[in-house]
């Protein structure tokens, strides 16, 4: 047999008495257990001590808050005099089915509101791993389902790893939520895999919408050193153990090629470039964990483990306090994992079965939803439009979409030609007949939808559930002269309909609550996060949104430099800039939403006569690029002279800060009306809206927290938007 080359572990480390504090101050703590049970391994290897982590609620995911870590650690503690004595040859950790652990407990770590708990809760982590690393056996980690956080720092710390070719769901995800991976994952990882990969991991991925890993990723990329199929995953997991244990061969050379990575200064070099250029591009300098994780990152090739972790409890102590992490986790627990699975508004009435639905339209959104009902719902999906080119071009849009999937393996061969089977087209309505759910996406004049509506209820059943995609346009005057008005509601996407998540439903004052029930059943089976609203002009994103651009407008307008207008809201972290998001939008669609919201709430929405002249000259863009498509030479975006005639501008220009104070006030003026309106049952409702919808960020809480926190609540309404919780 052999053993694990360990450094001899101090009496002190194995003292969790000083923990005692922090525990009592999350007495409510779901405790996830340490239960340890001896396996005689086969061949000779002798006994291993197996600890399952437990929280004892099936539906629950284990986490790991302080009592959980210091049981976990006083269990490990307790078998080092066996391991000394000879008496055991291993130890290993599992996790429940389907879960090795959650990460941290966010909850508990949202309530640290001292620096003594925060470093103390970082601590902690490390005091605890600390000893699986350095057990005298070869010590082990099952990965057998999902590993976040500090669930996959503990199958770090240990000096081995398998994992379940079912396990999902594993990575680092605090740069996502507001932290650092502060338990040793910053440090070990890039060890472990190599520099390159391990930015992957903790900065690529978890930027990326917190994308996780697959078993199977695990295993590619040497984060576990052996994978092995679910069914018989632990009886596996446990011959392996026996293997490296008695120093099979075998064993021993397939994890040295398992374990080869690059680790040179080159390979540093770029590792540390390809972070900064992620951090950079998803969140720029407004939120400090991905820019402290990069620090530690950095430091990673010139300090030793013990000065790592020094590093990072200063890190996670500091990081806890700040209002961005709490801001995360309010957005992460409260709206992503809560409000969005738990929607306000919902009837307590069946909803209809949709076995067919219709699309009316054949352009680019009307293809993107035809293509999601039938991948989705797997259901017949048939679109029209005025001529037969038109129809044939939407589904050679929708025929070539599916055949990039399947070249790029995210569809086989034959579910691309199921799908394609699905989704048929004709210029005759009379094929929306047995439809159960037609929804029109069609030009955005209102005398069109109401046109649109009046030929469907000659069609139809009565029972059939009429939704349209506007995006400003008022759903009860689209259903004003329909003999069924009840049926009708919004049903609004956003583009690209494919990879945005929200949906809004609008309900108008005479929609009845069977089709609201359908649409959010419909939602969920299309995996959408649906959010009620009332049928206000352009509902909750784009009337926030447009607030937002038309006072920047408005400050290009009067004079302000386009430089400065478009960075002034910098500071907030948005995904794009005013101007490049107008370009995306396009200028045309922008202003026609503005215009509506102009016509209804007035001065409040600029509608800015400079962009109706770029509309009539068919300018798309303000920022203009050289031909190559790059920013000029300067390394700067600017505006052509051809643009700048078109325009006229005031004498009133504004500086960054002005600028971002009036933007600040307007959206606490706009959110406050749309809440005493009743747009939306909470502000939890605007901020989920926010972050599903637009895009904003995360470690803002959305929209509402920023707002408070900035002070621009209490000056425009004279409270906090949390007050009205």
């Amino acid at each position: 047999m052999t053993a694990a080359h360990s450094p001899e572990i101090p009496a002190e480390a194995l003292d969790f008495s000083g923990f005692s504090d922090l525990a009592a101050a999350f007495s409510d703590e779901v405790i996830t257990h340490s239960r340890a049970e001896d396996v005689v391994l086969p061949d000779g290897a002798g006994t291993l001590v197996l600890i399952r982590l437990d929280n004892d609620h099936p539906k629950r995911p284990s986490t790991l808050g302080p009592s959980s870590l210091i049981q976990f650690g006083q269990v490990l503690a307790a078998q080092l005099p066996r391991a000394r004595a000879g008496e055991i040859s291993g130890i290993a950790v599992i996790g429940k089915p389907g879960v090795l652990a959650a990460g941290a407990d966010l909850g508990a770590a949202e309530r640290v509101d001292s620096r003594d708990h925060s470093t103390a809760m970082a601590d902690l982590g490390h005091h605890a791993y600390r000893l699986l690393e350095d057990f005298p056996v070869p010590s082990f980690v099952f990965i057998n389902g999902t590993a976040l956080g500090g669930g996959l720092e503990i199958a770090l710390a240990a000096q081995h790893r398998t994992v379940s070719t079912a396990a999902k769901g594993i990575g680092l995800p605090e740069a996502f939520l507001g932290l650092v991976p502060g338990w040793g994952g910053i440090y070990r990882l890039p060890h472990l895999i190599g520099p390159e990969a391990a930015a992957e991991v903790i900065f690529t991925n978890a930027l990326n919408n917190n994308r996780t890993l697959t078993g199977q990723k695990v295993h590619a990329l040497g984060i576990a050193d052996a994978l092995f199929d679910a069914e018989s995953f632990e009886a596996e997991s446990l011959a392996y153990a026996a293997r490296i244990i008695t120093g099979d061969a075998d064993a021993a050379q397939q994890l040295a090629a398992q374990r080869s990575h690059d680790d040179s200064p080159e390979a540093w070099t770029r590792a540390i470039a390809s972070a900064e250029r992620t951090v950079a591009t998803k969140l720029g300098p407004s939120a400090p964990a991905p820019r402290r994780a990069l620090d530690l990152f950095t430091q990673v090739p010139s300090r030793t483990r013990e000065q790592s972790r020094e590093a990072e409890c200063e890190a996670l102590g500091d990081l806890m306090l700040t209002d961005e992490f709490r801001n995360t986790v309010y957005a992460f627990l409260n709206l992503l994992q809560k409000r969005a699975k738990r929607p306000a508004g919902v009837p307590e009435v069946p909803p209809r079965s949709i076995t067919k639905v219709g699309v009316v339209g054949a352009g680019l959104m009307a293809s993107q939803l035809a293509m999601v009902f039938a991948a989705q719902l797997r259901v017949p999906v048939v679109l029209t439009d005025i001529d037969q080119a038109r129809v044939d071009k939407g589904l050679e849009h929708i025929a070539a979409q599916l055949e990039k999937q399947a070249k790029k393996g995210r569809l086989s061969v034959e579910q691309a030609a199921g799908l394609r089977g699905l989704i048929t087209g004709s210029t005759d309505k009379s094929v929306y007949a047995d439809a159960d759910f037609v929804i029109e996406a069609v030009f955005e004049e209102i005398s069109v939808k109401k046109q649109v509506f009046a030929e469907l209820e000659q069609i139809v059943p009565a029972e059939t559930i009429l939704a349209t995609n506007t995006s400003s346009l008022s759903v009860t005057e689209m259903a004003a002269d329909l003999a069924h008005p009840e049926r009708v509601i919004g049903f609004h996407f956003f583009n690209p309909v494919a990879a945005m998540p929200l949906v809004e439903i609008a309900r108008a004052p005479q929609t009845a609550d069977e089709p609201i029930a359908t649409a959010f059943a419909l939602a969920a089976g299309l995996r959408k996060t649906p959010v009620l609203t009332s049928d206000s002009t352009a509902f909750v994103v784009n009337r926030v949104l447009l607030r937002l651009m038309a006072e920047v407008q408005k400050a290009f307008d009067e004079g302000t430099d386009p430089a400065t207008a478009d960075a002034a809201l910098k500071p907030i972290g948005l995904p794009m800039s005013p101007f490049t998001l107008l370009a995306m939008v396009g200028i045309p669609v922008a202003q026609h939403v503005t215009e509506s919201l102009h016509a209804s709430f007035g001065d409040r929405f600029h509608v800015s006569a400079n962009l109706q002249r770029l509309i009539d000259a068919g300018v798309t863009e303000i920022w203009s690029t050289d031909d190559d498509g790059r920013p000029n030479v300067a390394g700067q975006p600017y505006i052509k002279d051809s643009t700048t005639d078109l325009m006229s501008f005031g004498s009133s220009p504004r500086t960054a800060e002005e600028l971002l104070t009036t933007v600040q006030d307007a959206l606490a003026e706009e959110i406050g009306m749309m809440l005493d309106e009743g747009v939306v049952a909470s502000r939890q409702d605007v901020d989920l809206c926010m972050i599903l919808g637009a895009g904003w960020p995360l470690h803002r809480g959305g929209i509402t927290p920023y707002l408070d926190q900035v002070g621009a609540s209490e000056r425009v309404n004279g409270r906090a938007f949390s007050t009205r919780d």
